[in-house]
């Protein structure tokens, strides 16, 4: 088979996979505490891979393949604290390539394990080492480096191609407020409120309703960097959400189709998890958490304020990746992240779209 033969046959294994998959259900859920605010959940934990990162992989993959950098041969590379090298060993293995995540060392082990399921190796480092390790690993094997940090907000088709921002729109659209008034999401590339802060705009309709609220948990840049209007913070913590927070700014953060920030203390992103859990029967993970504090903090405004309209979150993964960690009282109560589920919750707003942070 030729080179291009073979990228034919990769870009029609991965269109097929998608016709296999139904997109992901957007769950309703009810607020007594906020009436007239109608909440709706998108949940990517029921991607083939298991989580949001599964959209994420596809696109990376797609945009690898069609510019040339991967072929029959190449050994793919990605830095990931987890969630993007499961959904990225997935695909290498359904086109028949290695993989190696290069992640940070104290990962879950779950989701080492779930990369492992899927094939793929994992290299463990210090968290401030995962970006030059991949690079210096992908040029060793001559390899390919997916970089999800740069290339998430450029890889994704934001004007369609039924991505997260298209379908949320879509699903809304018999619903009592079909253009929601807050779409809330994490950041961890960026990438994913790139796409729904373009499609916002995009859309049209929807300019005037719908604003887009990132959430960024403690330990992250994002939150200061879109405050004050800068791109080179950067520092050596761990974060403790996993999936999204960064030390830096990242490439694909895009803080100009971003209309307002919260930083989420930790121990309230956990909390939060644990109270949507037992909302929804079923558990979902920390970065879900952020997301659901970040819900509660808008839906108590606009329920203060006597508004009425809908809020759309994201379910990331499922909590069962975090059982020795977000679910485990003792392993909480020893990270002191134990605390109410929306106190201290800082909020930065753009005075208007494209400008800077207040």
């Amino acid at each position: 088979m030729t080179a291009r033969a073979w990228v034919a046959e990769a870009l029609r294994r991965i269109e097929a996979d998608a016709r296999r998959s139904a997109d992901t259900h957007l769950v309703p859920l009810t607020l007594p505490e906020a009436p007239g605010v109608d909440v709706y959940l998108k949940d990517e934990s029921t991607h083939p891979s298991g989580s949001l990162k599964h959209r994420l992989a596809r696109s990376l993959f797609l945009y690898g393949l069609c510019n040339g950098h991967i072929g029959p041969q190449t050994t793919i590379v990605e830095a990931s604290s987890g969630s993007t090298a499961i959904s990225e060993a997935y695909f290498a293995r359904l086109l028949g390539l290695p993989f190696v995540a290069v992640v940070p060392q104290n990962t879950a082990r779950r989701k080492l394990e779930e990369i492992a399921f899927f094939g793929g190796q994992c290299l463990e480092v210090e968290a401030p080492q995962v970006y030059a390790a991949a690079e210096a690993l992908a040029r060793e094997r001559r390899g390919h480096y997916m970089d999800q940090f740069t290339n998430a907000e450029r890889a994704t088709d934001w004007r369609g191609n039924n991505n997260i921002a298209e379908s949320i729109f879509a699903q809304l659209r018999e619903e009592l407020h079909p253009l929601p008034r807050w779409i809330v999401v994490g950041a961890g590339t960026g990438g994913t409120s790139a796409t729904i802060g373009r499609y916002i705009r995009y859309r049209r309709d929807a300019l005037a309703t719908t604003e887009l609220a990132v959430v960024d948990p403690e330990r992250s840049v994002f939150f200061d960097a879109f405050a004050q209007g800068r791109d080179d913070l950067a520092h050596g913590q761990r974060g403790r959400i996993e999936g999204i927070g960064r030390p830096r700014v990242e490439p694909s953060f895009l803080p100009s189709v971003i209309d307002r920030m919260l930083r989420v203390p930790d121990a309230a992103s956990f909390a939060a998890a644990l109270d949507l859990s037992a909302r929804l029967g079923r558990r979902v993970g920390p970065s879900t958490g952020t997301n659901f504090a970040g819900v509660l903090h808008l839906a108590r405004e606009m329920a203060a304020r006597g508004e009425r309209g809908s809020i759309v979150t994201l379910i990331c993964d499922a909590g069962e990746r975090y059982a020795d960690t977000a679910f485990d009282a003792g392993w909480r109560a020893a990270n002191g992240l134990d605390g109410p589920g929306d106190a201290g919750i800082e909020s930065a707003h753009h005075a208007a779209m494209g400008q800077s942070a207040e």
